[in-house]
């Protein structure tokens, strides 16, 4: 029997500006070589939910060519062009979605001129297997409405310290934790 992650091709959704060569799904995107494929919407600066979950179904279109089972790994606003695809493609054939650090769309440092068609995002049921990965110093997320999204959207919850927004500038470098994480969420 193979193991799942021989057999599984990774959708990688990024937040604004995408992810630089030292993020973590930048890292892993490597690692997985060509299981991975990462979207590629027109509006990274000025992101518009509508061109994000398009690039969404393109990646995945892509990925579900490879006869595998298909997860979803996306950070801050990629969590919400996630969630938004799948309530919007509920028979796609996603084994998961690993969320992490998604903003709160209420927030104060949330970016409402760059980003305002995700301003009215909710979090609704996901069809698929998920967990949300929240941090106690997430200046775009506090861990009480990180919780409240992963309870929308019928997810696991891990609160997973003080790490900032999870990304390069609060340097977990390749994220080992994250992939004991993703481990887990594909063994549920």
């Amino acid at each position: 029997m193979k193991r799942w992650q021989a057999v599984v091709a990774y959708v990688i959704i990024p937040g604004i500006d995408g992810s630089d060569g030292q993020h973590w799904q930048t890292w892993w995107e490597r690692q997985w070589g060509t299981s991975a494929v990462r979207i590629s919407p027109v509006s990274w600066s000025d992101p518009d939910l509508d061109d994000w979950v398009s690039a969404v179904q393109l990646a995945y279109d892509d990925a579900s060519r490879q006869d595998s089972r298909v997860v979803l790994v996306a950070h801050s606003l990629g969590c919400w062009a996630a969630s938004t695809w799948l309530n919007k493609n509920p028979l796609n054939q996603v084994g998961g979605a690993l969320l992490v650090a998604p903003p709160d769309p209420q927030g104060a440092a949330f970016p409402r001129q760059a980003a305002a068609t995700f301003i009215e995002v909710s979090a609704q049921p996901l069809p698929c297997p998920a967990l949300v990965v929240g941090s106690t110093n997430d200046p775009y997320c506090n861990p009480a409405a990180a919780a409240d999204f992963a309870a929308g959207w019928e997810a696991r919850w891990h609160l997973a310290g003080a790490c900032g927004h999870i990304n390069s500038a609060s340097g977990p470098g390749p994220w080992p934790h994250g992939r004991e994480l993703l481990d887990s969420l594909m063994r549920h």
